[in-house]
C-alpha cells in the first residue's frame, strides 16, 4: 500500500526540529524509519508532517563522559556494534544490537527510534531499564531527564510528548563488579521477541527486567531481592521460581500466556547467570 500524502521537513538543528514538532499538529519525528514507514504504509499511522532527523549529526554521537556512556538518539544499531566506547563500558548493547533483524535494518535503525516506538517485543526497552539508563528529552520549554523505569508508559507509548524529542540516552559505564546479560526466544534467528529478560549486577546489586509480558518492561523486584549474596545456578533458579505466577502476559498467535510465563522464568535464569559470570570476569 502506498503512503498517503504527507508533508516533509528536514531540520538542520535540534532546536529547529523541536520547533517543527511543536508548530505542526500530527507531526512525527522520523529517525531510521524502520518501524514508522512500515506503519504508515499500512495506514495504521498517518502523520501530517514528517520531521526527518537524518541531518542532525549531533544526535549520532557516542561518547563517555566521566562514569557515563552517552548515546545520541540517532545512533544506529550498527554504530553501537562498532563503537569502542560501547565495547569498553557496556558491551551488552552491541551484542544485542547485532541480533536485531539484518544488516540493512541495523544500518538504518536507531537506538532512539527503537525505544520511542516501545513495541513490547523490541530488544532495547527491557535492556535499558536493566542497565539503569536515563533519557534526555528536549521540548519547547527546555530539557528534562527521566529514568528508563519511567520512560515507557504503554504499548507504543512513552513519556515523550507532542512537540518533544528524545535526544540522548545516558547509561552508567560498567566497571569491576559489573555484569550484564540478556536472553529470550525470538521469532526466527533475528526476529522480535516472544519473551525476554535482561539482567544487570553492579557490586552485588541486581536489576532484572522482563519484556513481552506486559505493555512496558517489568522489573522483577522480588527476584532482585532474592539474589543478594553469592549467586550460582541453584540460587538463581530458586530466586526465579514462581516468577511466572505473578505475571499476566498476553496470548497471541505466537504464544499463549502460560507459555510466556514459562519463557519469562527461563529467560530470567539465563540472563542472570550470564550477568553473574561476566561480573566475576
Amino acid at each position: 500500500m502506498l503512503l498517503r500524502e504527507v508533508s516533509y521537513a528536514r531540520p538542520a538543528t535540534v532546536d529547529e526540529a523541536v520547533t517543527l514538532l511543536t508548530e505542526h499538529d500530527g507531526a512525527r519525528a522520523l529517525a531510521g524509519g524502520q518501524t514508522l514507514v512500515n506503519v504508515m504504509k499500512q495506514r495504521a499511522a498517518s502523520p501530517d508532517v514528517l520531521v526527518d532527523l537524518a541531518g542532525l549529526d549531533e544526535l549520532r554521537t557516542i561518547s563517555v563522559s566521566g562514569a557515563t556512556l552517552e548515546i545520541g538518539a540517532m545512533a544506529t544499531l550498527s554504530s553501537l556494534i562498532g563503537s569502542s566506547e560501547v565495547e569498553v563500558t557496556r558491551p551488552i548493547l552491541a551484542e544485542v544490537a547485532a541480533t536485531v533483524a539484518d544488516v540493512q535494518v541495523r544500518n538504518r535503525g536507531t537506538l532512539g527510534g527503537n525505544i520511542c516506538v516501545n513495541d513490547p517485543t523490541n530488544h532495547f526497552p527491557p535492556l535499558l531499564v536493566a542497565l539503569g539508563a536515563s533519557m534526555t528529552i528536549r521540548g519547547p520549554a527546555g530539557e528534562r531527564t527521566v529514568s528508563a523505569d519511567e520512560f515507557f508508559v504503554g504499548v507504543f507509548e512513552t513519556v515523550v510528548r507532542e512537540g518533544e524529542l528524545l535526544t540522548r540516552i545516558s547509561i552508567p559505564a560498567g566497571g569491576k563488579g559489573t555484569g550484564d546479560g540478556m536472553a529470550g526466544v525470538t521469532l526466527g534467528a533475528h526476529g522480535t521477541y516472544i519473551a525476554n529478560a535482561a539482567a544487570s549486577v553492579v557490586d552485588g546489586a541486581w536489576r532484572v527486567v522482563l519484556g513481552c509480558v506486559s505493555a512496558v518492561p517489568v522489573r522483577a523486584t522480588a527476584v532482585e531481592e532474592r539474589l543478594a549474596g553469592d549467586v550460582d545456578e541453584s540460587t538463581v533458579r530458586a530466586a526465579v521460581e514462581g516468577l511466572g505466577a505473578s505475571l499476566d502476559p498476553p496470548s497471541d498467535v505466537h504464544a499463549s500466556a502460560d507459555y510466556r510465563r514459562s519463557l519469562a522464568e527461563t529467560s530470567a535464569v539465563r540472563a542472570v547467570l550470564q550477568a553473574s559470570e561476566r561480573a566475576k570476569g
